[in-house]
């Protein structure tokens, strides 16, 4: 594994304390603090001007304080591959988090600020996306592993089903749904019967599957 002198690092984090907190952690442990930025246009510039080893990235920064980190995060995994990516945030965004992954996940990691309980955690985290690897906080995987589930049961339906599924979020009856689509009635509940089926929803006497499977869809 790299050791932490060789290491170069480029830090966003639009926090002046937590900024300034994380580029005297890592000088005292040995890395090469060679920018440190407060938003995602400082970033992608610092990384352009000279690629480190690894990026530690915020997700909200400005101007919006929505997802600003992420979206850079991507591009430079589109365009400098060779740089690792560590998203160090208090928030999991799973549909940004699949996306970096979806090329390999290799050099990524993914911590969530209030859950590294020590600063050697971190360290070795760090050291490890620069070496080639992979850290993600097991909340960040069982979420990631969630939405992933959600997609696939959801691509289990066909397409008169997801029809079917979206007027039910529209809040129609199943007489509705017959009216809008120009189907019996009858076709209505087979249809209804199968999503239940298909988003493994069982009948029981305190859980609504309508409700459960307009969540489902929602989510999804």
């Amino acid at each position: 594994m790299t050791s932490a002198d060789a290491i170069t690092v480029v830090i966003a984090e639009d926090s002046a304390i937590l900024r300034d907190g994380l580029v005297q952690l890592l000088a005292d442990r040995g890395f090469s603090v060679s920018r440190a930025v407060a938003d995602a246009a400082g970033l992608m510039r610092a990384v352009a001007d000279d690629p480190p080893d690894v990026a530690v990235v915020d997700i909200r920064m400005p101007p919006t304080f929505t997802d600003e980190g992420l979206r850079a995060a991507l591009a430079l995994r589109r365009d400098h591959p060779e740089v690792g990516i560590l998203v160090f945030s208090q928030y999991i965004e799973t549909r940004y988090a699949a996306e970096l992954l979806a090329g390999g996940a290799s050099r990524i990691g993914y911590l969530l600020k209030d859950r590294v309980a020590d600063v050697t955690d971190f360290v070795e985290a760090l050291v490890r996306v620069a070496s080639g690897g992979t850290a993600l906080d097991p909340e960040v995987v069982t979420q990631l592993m969630g939405a992933s589930r959600r997609t696939v049961t959801l691509a289990a339906l066909s397409d008169r089903e997801r029809e079917v599924l979206a007027l039910m979020a529209e809040g129609r009856t199943n007489s509705a749904i017959a009216a809008r689509l120009v189907i019996s009635e009858g076709a209505v509940e087979k249809h209804v019967a199968n999503i239940f089926s298909k988003l493994h929803l069982p009948s029981t006497p305190t859980d609504h599957r309508r409700i459960l499977a307009v969540l489902r869809y929602l989510e999804g």
